[in-house]
């Protein structure tokens, strides 16, 4: 998504809903968009809804949304998000898990929310992603599929995926999702539409937040730290960071020598390989996936910038 930050054209999303999907999930995905196009007074997104059984779907609460698309051959979305809720991982579908990788093979970067993620890891499209799920189904989802790289995270955006655990968290990253499509200011201009003038990063609340974390309340290193958050695997380079974060590049690292004591891109660096070591740590991926999922162009380009950092090679972390 990095190479389509601050795009003119309309963005094309679809929403799969699987009946007992939660409404404020639901909302909370559907609201920002709608008011995106209010704003702009265009449309700037254009939504078509699907449902499993081609007609509606009906939510936890009894509320019925009908569908304005079927699932068929059309791939020309941006972004297709699965929002489910119930217990999803008693759901079985195969044509739904059949379009999903379809969409996939066609380069459409899929998501889920709440209980969503399940569904995308049941048609075999989170193996080798990082995901969240709502705390909810997170221990289910973690013994039925043991090789998921599960956070506990309000959403995570990994490459062509992005997941968020649901309940109001939508709001959050769809805030990260119009910044990188609109333009932060425009982003901003939205939540405050909403009333919802604290966003939240993507890590919270499983950490502490960024200000705690980084010790600066700057609002341009917050929004730097927080593209590089939501980038781990696809790195941004720093005149993209600089550009959400609203300031040039040469501020930007100004700022982040003068109150980290770190040029930008080194926090960046440092920032993924801490996420390797914890990859490295806890899970059973193999030191090159571990490399390609934390942005590094090669596993020997990777296991140098580690052994920089650790004093030691990332295979002292493996038996």
């Amino acid at each position: 998504m990095a190479k389509g930050l601050f795009t003119p054209s309309t963005f094309r999303i679809g929403i799969l809903l699987i009946d007992g999907f939660s409404l404020m999930s639901y909302s909370s995905v559907i609201e920002p968009l709608r008011a995106a196009n209010l704003l702009a007074d265009q449309e700037l997104n254009k939504v078509d809804h699907f449902a499993a059984d081609g007609y509606q779907a009906v939510s936890s609460s009894g509320a019925i949304i009908k569908a304005t698309a079927e699932i068929s051959d059309d791939q020309d979305f941006d972004l297709v998000l699965v929002v489910a809720g119930g217990d999803p991982t008693t759901y079985k579908n195969e044509k739904v898990y059949q379009w999903l990788r379809q969409l996939s093979r066609h380069g459409v970067r899929l998501g889920g929310v709440s209980g969503g993620p399940v569904i995308l890891a049941a048609a075999g499209l989170m193996e080798g992603r990082r995901m969240t799920v709502h705390w909810e189904h997170a221990e289910a989802l973690s013994e039925i599929s043991p090789t998921l790289l599960i956070e506990r995270s309000l959403y995570v955006m990994d490459r062509d995926r992005i997941t968020c655990a649901g309940g109001i968290a939508p709001m959050d990253m769809m805030y990260a999702v119009q910044s990188e499509i609109h333009g932060p200011e425009f982003a901003r201009k939205v939540s405050d539409w909403f009333i919802h003038t604290d966003v939240r990063p993507s890590g919270d609340p499983q950490r502490s937040g960024m200000v705690e974390r980084y010790n600066t309340h700057n609002p341009s290193i917050i929004l730097a730290v927080e593209a590089m958050e939501n980038h781990i695997a696809d790195p941004l380079n720093l005149s993209q960071l600089a550009l959400l974060a609203r300031v040039s590049s040469r501020q930007l690292n100004r700022l982040f020598i003068e109150k980290l004591d770190q040029s930008t891109m080194s926090v960046y660096r440092n920032l993924r390989l801490d996420k390797a070591h914890n990859l490295l740590m806890h899970t059973t991926l193999s030191i090159t996936e571990v490399a390609l999922s934390t942005g590094f162009s090669s596993s020997a380009h990777f296991s140098k910038a580690f052994h920089d950092k650790y004093r030691s090679p990332p295979s002292s972390l493996r038996g």
